[in-house]
């Protein structure tokens, strides 16, 4: 099955690349090339070319052509990277870079790949599906960031850059998008100069799109959405040399949360969930092929994310150096109800947080609430020494967040007719699970970091070398409250009379007030040493570390490590209280950043090979629905290669490939008895090949405007939907390959303006492919969250 889908993957990308090959004119002479691409990878701003990193940039033109509007576009488009919902709270995105991530979203334990908005670091996951009002640029920085970005990056970054106020003139754009399922968005951008040092920039962006699985029960459609955000930029020249930014940014979600479609039905050993698992079978629609409708038994509800920040920044510059100051306030409210019942809607089998009333307790209806500030400084003063020979950034910076996460009052949570071991006594039983939570936290991180690149006064300045170094401190304190009942009725088979309640509670499971709290402090090294072989011709070998901070794991059904063994029958010998440590990761990369045939192709390519030391690998507990341990298992290694190639072909046919390698295996791993238990343990999401291939063609450019065709394959080979080897064969996605195309006209003179006009369509052969996979669900060995079916809509923008 592998083997076909790359072969059927190939060819398309064969297809696609062959075909308009065939087309360029060699009698063309007139002289043309590639753009240059402007990043800020490093904290500056300078040309892909010239940063030794393995990263992808996807300009305001591009975004536009892929149809980027939010983060969750972004990984179909990047070999090496997946973007997954997380199962309970679609708001909340798991990403993966290089098969590093994180499956599991707790406001105790943070993400491995860093995002930046506008070069403030963003601490939560949750809420990172929201669209962006008005970005100018995304920039994806592959493999380990720790230098410059500090903690909590071993798997990379990525940098969202907004569009900045300008004092020129004024600018507005405006965009409409139609499509099917309802889609409907409004994206309004104003650039309007005050004075001549001072200018304001309005954006405000509204979308609203239906989901494609419709709820036949009560309540709103799986994955219906509503968005709305605004930002407001104000940019003031205040000196020659010193310019002050402030941005305010605010979004606002409503959604309704998918539900799980189930494969496969339970045919292994469920543990706790054991005595439900055959009722709850019998409630649970099953399909290997994607279902148009789904049904829950109490309404499903309306969730909620709402996030909004302040960001000031200040930049001097000397004749000598310059400095830059940032300051940033960020909060995020997120209110999230998710159903992962059978899709029958049954009454007698219920996976959900909503109200409950029978003999074993009345329980009004809960969405778990997480709320979360963060502030954040960051001081960077930057120049240059010996006659420009000596590049130079040193700075500061402190982080403190504080967050909550209340899953109360006590709620319903899971209830089903049960099948063993009531029968043997005459009876059937009603099992009912209660559940209350509330979780806190409290971080600092302080850092001083240092980069500098001397260019030795030999072999003609054409080589540079690059040394960087960040101390961090951490400092981490959390609380959990839990409180998680059973209780189970007892009826007659014959006459189904009531004959009592029984308190199934396991005490052990209560947590009062548990306190945790643990210290961190790593320090980080890089070197970089680059050689231009020509103009345009740059080789670079780099050895780079970052760490991701440790935490604590809210799911552990243990307070520490003097209970014993877990329900699994093992003692692990840690709980909550004693957490988890810190990874550290060491990676070294030789890459390659060319311009070639007049720089009409762009070969920009590395292979690379990164160690990770006590990494953090989160498994549920064996016989458990949601009960995990977090520990550093040991060592792992990957290795791969990657390639962005771009080729002019002619003056109006531009050609794209992106491929990745990742070989990922965790090497070393032992149990609490000191047993080798690698093999028990492997990557998440690490797919072996991916790649997207595409092209832009302009059919025509004349005074009334420019028709063009942009085609897309982008392919991910088949990944782990676990770290745990056991969960492979329930979890594990399939290979899928998907063709997008847009075609339009643009540049039109229109009103003083120009007006572009574009229909595009997204997985065009309608591909059913899974975008996540879990197996602990006490009705299903497999369910599936479907990637989006074909969709098609059509773009009006108007430029002034």
């Amino acid at each position: 099955m592998k083997s076909n889908e790359n072969d059927k993957g190939w060819l398309s990308l064969v297809a696609l690349l062959a075909a308009p090959m065939a087309m360029a004119q060699p009698g063309d002479t007139q002289r043309y090339a590639l753009e240059e691409v402007v990043v800020t990878a490093q904290k500056k701003a300078e040309s892909l070319q010239d940063a030794p990193i393995s990263l992808t940039a996807f300009g305001q033109q591009a975004l536009e052509n892929k149809g980027i509007n939010s983060l969750a576009d972004i990984g179909a488009n990047v070999p090496s990277m997946s973007i997954e919902p997380f199962p309970i709270n679609n708001a909340t995105l798991r990403i993966f870079i290089r098969g590093i991530g994180i499956s599991d979203a707790q406001i105790t334990q943070d993400p491995p790949v860093g995002i930046y908005m506008d070069g403030v670091y963003i601490a939560r996951s949750t809420g990172t599906a929201l669209d962006v009002a008005d970005l100018e640029r995304i920039e994806i920085l592959r493999g380990p960031q720790g230098t410059l970005y500090g903690r909590n990056t071993t798997g990379g970054a990525i940098n969202l850059v907004s569009k900045r106020p300008n004092t020129e003139a004024f600018e507005f754009e405006q965009k409409f998008t139609v499509g099917d399922r309802d889609l409907f968005t409004s994206k309004t951008s104003a650039n309007i100069p005050v004075l001549d040092n001072l200018a304001l920039k309005l954006a405000y962006m509204t979308t609203e799109k239906s989901g494609f699985v419709e709820n036949e029960g009560p309540g709103g459609d799986f994955g219906d959405r509503e968005v709305q955000g605004y930002r407001v930029d104000m940019r003031w020249d205040l000196s020659d040399q010193l310019t002050m930014d402030y941005a305010f940014d605010k979004s606002n979600l409503a959604y309704y949360n998918s539900m799980y479609q189930a494969i496969t039905p339970p045919n292994g050993d469920k543990g706790q969930a054991e005595p439900i698992k055959g009722h709850a079978s019998k409630r649970t629609v099953y399909s290997e092929s994607r279902l148009d409708s789904l049904k829950t038994t109490k309404p499903l509800e309306e969730s909620t994310t709402e996030i909004s920040g302040h960001a000031l920044t200040f930049a001097y510059q000397h004749e000598d150096f310059d400095l830059k100051y940032i300051a940033a306030y960020r909060e995020l409210t997120d209110e999230s109800y998710a159903d992962l019942g059978g899709g029958k809607g049954r009454s007698k089998f219920r996976l959900d947080s909503h109200s409950y009333s029978g003999p074993e307790g009345t329980t009004p209806l809960v969405k778990p609430v997480v709320t979360q500030k963060q502030l954040s400084h960051e001081l960077q003063l930057s120049g240059d020494a010996m006659d420009s020979r000596f590049e130079y950034m040193v700075g500061l910076y402190y982080f403190d967040e504080s967050a909550e996460e209340d899953n109360s009052p006590l709620h319903h949570q899971m209830s089903s007719r049960t099948e063993v071991p009531w029968y043997a006594a005459g009876f059937k039983g009603f099992l009912v699970n209660f559940l209350s939570q509330h979780y806190e936290v409290d971080n600092q991180s302080m850092a001083f970091f240092g980069q500098g690149t001397w260019t030795p006064n030999i072999l003609e300045d054409r080589l540079h070398l690059t040394f960087g170094a960040r101390h961090s401190r951490d400092e981490r304190k959390a609380i959990k409250n839990q409180t998680d009942i059973n209780k189970v009725s007892l009826y007659g088979h014959l006459f189904n009379i009531h004959y009592g309640v029984i308190d199934a509670t396991d005490p052990s499971r209560q947590f009062d007030d548990v306190k945790a709290e643990k210290d961190f402090t790593d320090n980080s090294f890089s070197f970089v040493a680059e050689y231009d072989l020509s103009d345009t011709v740059n080789i670079y070998g780099k050895i780079n570390e970052a760490y991701k901070s440790g935490g604590f794991n809210t799911r552990d059904p243990q307070r520490d490590g003097n209970q014993g063994p877990a329900s699994d029958g093992v003692n692990y010998g840690f709980g909550f209280a004693e957490g988890f440590d810190e990874e550290k990761v060491r990676s070294m990369e030789l890459g390659i950043k060319s311009e070639l045939m007049d720089r009409r192709l762009r070969i920009n390519a590395d292979i690379f090979r990164s160690v990770y030391s006590d990494m953090q690998l989160n498994f549920i507990l064996a016989g458990t629905v949601a009960d995990t341990k977090i520990t550093n298992a040991g060592e792992a290694e990957m290795q791969g290669f990657e390639a962005d190639i771009t080729f002019m072909a002619t003056r109006n046919l531009l050609l794209m490939l992106n491929y990745a390698y990742l070989d990922a295996e965790v090497t070393k791993a032992e149990d609490v008895s000191g047993k080798d238990v690698s093999d028990e343990f492997v990557f998440f999401a690490a797919p072996e090949q991916s790649y997207t291939a595409a092209a832009d063609w302009t059919l025509a450019d004349a005074d009334w405007g420019r028709t063009s065709l942009n085609l897309s394959y982008n392919y991910m080979d088949e990944r782990n939907g676990g770290s745990r080897a056991e969960n492979v064969k329930n979890t594990r996605l399939e290979a899928y390959g998907v063709w997008n195309a847009r075609f339009g006209v643009s540049d039109m003179p229109f009103a003083g303006g120009n007006l572009s006009v574009a229909a595009w369509g997204k997985n065009l052969t309608d591909e059913e492919y899974a975008i996540t996979a879990i197996d602990n669900q006490p009705q299903s060995d497999r369910s599936v969250l479907w990637g989006e079916p074909r969709s098609y809509g059509l773009d009006l923008i108007y430029r002034y």
